[in-house]
């Protein structure tokens, strides 16, 4: 078994942060053994080296998309970290309630979804407020760089530990179906959810315009350069009063000058006021 070519994987490191906007530093190796190891064993290479030489000589290939898709760290689960689902339950969605009643519609995105477990509880969180959305036009959007995820995604299927983790027994009941010793997500909800496949490096522009956007756990993989340019795109498709979400350990401070956070909010901003 050979040792991967300095150069094979310095070419490789440079695809992931030209296609997804992750830096793989190199003290994060291992993560090339650990995530492109069953890629080796499923397409018969003789190792390790052989897969990042095969990719190096053809980037543009399914194969080195692939690898590349491998590097993203899918982790979802249901309502995760639940201080931003009690924040737009209890402040921001009864504030867009009102200042949306003349349309009666919302839009949401929900950027690098991952598997599914975001925005399908988002949608779960809007129909639990009847009160406030009764009628309306909710329209979220769900995007990953990734197909193969997002493939997933759309499934809406679960395995019995995904649908356990993150959602009450309750929202088990209410919210999901028991299919082949799995759980798919209702109808209803899933009717709620648009997945498309968007990399944030390409701007956002192409999307429309959103009432909300979670981007949460995201800007953590990127270098300041890109997490200011990503922060500028999202920025100019927010609505004025609208927020963003970022994950807990995230912030736009030192990185760009179009947010400001939201007071008495945790890791909520908004369009810095002119």
């Amino acid at each position: 078994m050979s040792v991967p070519a300095a150069d094979d994987i310095e070419a490789f490191r440079r695809l992931v942060l030209e296609r997804s906007g992750l830096t793989l530093s190199a003290d994060k190796d291992y993560l090339l053994r650990t995530r492109l190891e069953p890629i080796v064993r499923h397409e018969t290479f003789t190792d390790l080296a052989a897969l990042l030489r095969q990719v190096r000589i053809a980037p543009a290939s399914p194969l080195a998309q692939r690898c590349v898709d491998a590097m993203a760290t899918h982790e979802s689960f249901f309502f995760r970290d639940i201080t931003p689902f009690d924040q737009l339950r209890d402040v921001l969605l009864p504030e867009l309630s009102k200042t949306r009643a003349h349309t009666r519609t919302l839009r949401i995105w929900s950027a690098a979804c991952s598997s599914g477990q975001e925005p399908y509880s988002l949608a779960m969180l809007l129909n639990e407020q009847p009160g406030l959305f009764g009628g309306w036009n909710l329209r979220i959007l769900a995007t990953d760089f990734s197909e193969p995820i997002l493939s997933r995604a759309r499934s809406a299927l679960y395995s019995d530990f995904e649908a356990r983790r993150g959602l009450s027994p309750e929202r088990q009941a209410r919210w999901l179906s028991p299919e082949s010793g799995a759980f798919r997500v209702v109808p209803e909800v899933r009717s709620m959810v648009q997945f498309r496949q968007h990399n944030l490096l390409e701007g956002a522009a192409m999307l429309g315009r959103f009432d909300l956007i979670l981007c949460r756990n995201v800007l953590i993989y990127f270098d300041a350069t890109t997490k200011a340019r990503t922060l500028e795109s999202i920025a100019t498709v927010l609505e004025p009063d609208g927020a963003l979400i970022l994950g807990s350990a995230e912030t736009v401070v030192g990185l760009d000058g179009s947010f400001e956070p939201r007071a008495g909010l945790r890791g909520v901003f908004q369009v810095r006021s002119a």
